[in-house]
């Protein structure tokens, strides 16, 4: 008992309020919490690059786990669009975190600075996805619209790799980009299955990227708890008061944001 009551004192508040406030945030527009949580880590609480990343990793394998659960149940996942994304995605994030364990037993200074330097370019991309997606969409689906099952599979799996990269790096990329080219790709089936099949693509994902994280020391249990205290309430209400909220208006707010910290860390 005197183990738990410390663990609950170690646990810090202003952490947990952030938790709460990105969790809201995505609740309201559905935005990726890495894309939030990871920038807030870094620049806000000064949590080394390494460590932000990894908890974040966790932090949203358990989170979306329980979404997956949901879109399954409501037949909301195509299992092939999953399989395909995670076909590119696991290979290439199992290279990844290889060649981060390198680069950092060689400097932890070049591992740091690709992380920052990749969630940089990761945010830039998430903006752009958010702003221009009826441009995107219009642009990549005048290229695919006459391609057969076999081409579209074969660049879906491309994309899973393109995105295992950019998370194993940045924890950054599965949401607004993979969403956007998802669309345009599979633009016969309803949104919400191809919303379901993200989601369960990126379980596994971010559960392999996260693991790898943890071997590599990169994983701070305490601030993944703190975090998840105030998420889990803050998505929920985000998601009930979301109607409410005027979306046309804040999810340009937020990519603007996006774009500005990813203009910071890139630089």
């Amino acid at each position: 008992m005197s183990t738990i009551i410390e663990a609950l004192h170690a646990i810090n508040p202003l952490y947990s309020a952030s938790g709460f406030f990105v969790g809201a945030l995505v609740g309201f527009t559905g935005v990726g919490g890495g894309s939030l949580m990871t920038p807030i880590l870094m620049l806000v609480f000064g949590i080394a690059p390494a460590t932000a990343v990894g908890t974040d990793l966790l932090y949203a394998a358990i989170t979306k786990t329980n979404g997956t659960l949901v879109h399954a149940m409501n037949g909301a996942v195509d299992w092939k669009i999953t399989r395909r994304l995670a076909y590119g995605s696991i290979p290439a994030t199992i290279i990844t975190l290889l060649t981060l364990s390198w680069l950092g037993k060689a400097s932890n200074h070049a591992a740091s600075g690709l992380i920052t330097s990749t969630l940089g370019f990761a945010l830039l991309l998430t903006a752009a996805a958010i702003l221009f997606r009826r441009w995107l969409l219009d642009h990549i689906a005048r290229h695919t619209e006459k391609m057969d099952d076999k081409h579209i599979g074969a660049l879906t799996i491309r994309l899973g790799g393109f995105i295992g990269v950019l998370v194993s790096i940045s924890s950054v990329g599965a949401g607004a980009i993979g969403m956007t080219v998802l669309m345009a790709l599979y633009s016969h089936t309803r949104t919400v299955r191809l919303v379901g099949s993200d989601i369960a693509h990126a379980v596994p994902l971010t559960f392999v990227a996260g693991f790898g994280h943890w071997m590599m020391g990169g994983v701070d249990w305490l601030l993944l708890v703190s975090l998840l205290i105030g998420s889990i309430p803050g998505i929920a209400i985000g998601s009930h008061l979301a109607a409410r909220v005027p979306d046309r208006y804040l999810r340009p707010a937020l990519a603007t944001m996006m774009a500005v910290v990813g203009a910071k860390l890139s630089l």
